[in-house]
């Protein structure tokens, strides 16, 4: 049995923030992960083949990068190793016919490729981009911070004095907007709606889903700010400061350490009790999981209202993911050779063939030609490869949870529905076999493969439901104040000393660590 001021449940970017923050600040803090490394969806193995190192979930850290926590820790983790590579070329984009637009760090320049695609687009995202600068305070302050409290209270008085109730309002008629809406409305370049809408499946979010517009013009906005961080050495160096840091100011980190209950005495957490059986107890408990986990399984006997277990019963997860990993002998020959140096390509037939990719993975279909997304970390990163090679992080946003069909009509699916490794193999051949129109070196270059599914996913991290790297649905009942459920403000619970973090929070998915971080502030202030 241990005493600690805080037990954080899981390993992700919002525990390793939240204990991070709270150990600078004197308190001693237990980190326990089911799984036998620790990063949630911060991983780097060799997945392929020998001298070839690759981010297995997640990559890249613009979110933390721009996040509280990082200001906060940014040079205790720097100082533990802690390094980015980074370029002017962060993402872009290339239709089946070859054409290409990259997306630079540039306004000026980001404007005058696309007004030479069309004349006005170009100046259309500049008025897009305008406006979430001139409601910076609002936005991110909304996206960002608990919601409901006293600061977003004051902040939205304060904007309705100064501006008017019409005029405050009048923000959110835009800002509800789908994607698709504000692209057709003022966009007239099929490569440039085809440039952004793939951005809106990083949020979770399809371009007819509501506020997309608004997502959209936010990861813009910050690709432009901060471009697309990579850590050097792979995405575990993160975990590996973290860990460093925790661990010089006296806190610990345990893997193999699945937490079975949350222990409760008059209405009060104490502690966690491990399937090994053994007992953990602190002053708070903060646990980064689903709403399913926290209240279907691991708060026991009474212990949260039964209104707010049907709520979490009803809680609702979004499409799955599939990663292919692929070690190249060579760099990709793209179409055109600045695609080299882009961090996020996206392959896709435009915004018609992202809508169409999500509503068939949302109906359970493999999509016959979904997007595509490859990261190339060698392009600020040669350590991930053996000197002269190359290895591609390719992630397919819009797969289904359970296999119904196949779009294409190419893969028989199951009779139960759950992806095995045969299908998920076919599928990528698929995948690969697009690629290859577009890369004439590709099949000829790949030393090493390596396909990860859906249900890959959810086995590697519980919190992954379906494969759904969102951690929940992101529609907009489940979003901003009714994340991760409406019974429920902010990440308090209804047990004493109880917090909820993580995706299924407030404010949402990514790599930013704020559900964790304003968890932290809130405890270390004790």
């Amino acid at each position: 049995m241990s005493r600690f001021d805080a037990i954080i449940v899981g390993s992700g970017i919002n525990s390793l923030v939240c204990a991070g923050v709270m150990a600078k600040r004197g308190k001693k803090v237990v980190v326990l992960e089911r799984e036998a490394v620790l990063g949630g969806c911060i991983r780097s193995e060799a997945l392929t083949a020998p001298g070839f190192l690759h981010d297995t979930m997640s990559t890249a850290h613009p979110l933390f990068v721009t996040s509280p926590g990082y200001a906060e820790l940014k040079d205790v983790l720097h100082a533990r190793g802690l390094e980015y590579g980074n370029n002017a070329t962060p993402t872009g984009v290339l239709l089946p016919d070859g054409r290409s637009l990259v997306m630079t760090t540039s306004r000026e320049a980001n404007v005058r490729a696309m007004n030479a695609l069309a004349p006005g687009d170009g100046d259309a995202y500049a008025e897009a981009l305008a406006f979430v600068e001139k409601n910076a305070e609002l936005i991110f302050a909304l996206l960002g911070n608990e919601l409901w409290s006293s600061q977003i209270g004051r902040m939205m008085l304060g904007r309705v004095w100064k501006q008017g109730a019409h005029e405050t309002l009048a923000f959110f008629g835009p800002a509800m907007q789908s994607c698709r809406a504000w692209l057709e409305t003022r966009f007239r370049s099929e490569l440039a709606r085809a440039l952004l809408a793939p951005w809106v499946l990083h949020t979770g979010l399809g371009p007819e889903s509501a506020m997309s517009a608004l997502m959209a013009q936010v990861v813009a906005f910050t690709l432009e700010a901060v471009g697309l961080p990579i850590v050097k050495g792979g995405n575990a160096r993160t975990v590996d400061a973290f860990r460093a840091h925790i661990e010089a100011c006296g806190g610990e980190l345990h893997t193999g350490a699945d937490v079975e209950e949350i222990l409760v005495d008059g209405g009060k957490a104490r502690g966690v009790r491990l399937a090994d059986g053994r007992v953990f107890e602190a002053k708070q408990v903060v646990a980064n999981v689903t709403p399913t986990q926290l209240y279907g399984r691991l708060l026991k006997n009474g212990s949260a209202p039964e209104a707010l277990r049907r709520q979490a019963a009803e809680y609702r997860y979004g499409k799955g993911n599939m990663q292919i990993h692929l070690a190249l002998s060579a760099p990709p020959h793209w179409p055109d050779d600045r695609l080299r140096e882009v961090i996020y390509l996206h392959l896709t037939e435009g915004l018609d063939g992202v809508s169409r990719a999500v509503n068939e993975a949302e109906r359970g279909l493999l999509p016959a030609a979904g997007t595509i997304c490859v990261a190339q970390p060698c392009a600020v990163d040669p350590s991930r490869a053996p000197q002269g090679q190359w290895v591609l992080w390719v992630q397919l946003p819009e797969c289904p949870r359970l296999v119904r069909g196949d779009a294409a009509g190419e893969i028989d699916a199951p009779a139960d529905g759950k992806w095995t490794p045969e299908i998920a193999e076919r599928y990528a051949d698929r995948i690969v076999a697009r690629l290859a129109r577009q890369v004439p070196n590709l099949e000829a270059s790949i030393v090493g493969r390596k396909v990860i599914s859906p249900a890959d996913l959810e086995a590697m991290n519980i919190n992954l439901v379906g494969g759904d790297p969102y951690s929940g649905e992101c529609s907009i009942d489940q979003y901003m104040f009714w994340r991760p459920l409406r019974g429920v403000k902010d990440h308090a619970t209804p047990v004493k000393n109880l917090y909820q973090i993580g995706a299924s929070t407030h404010p949402g998915p990514g790599l930013s660590g704020a559900s964790g971080f304003h968890v932290a502030n809130a405890l270390a202030r004790r």
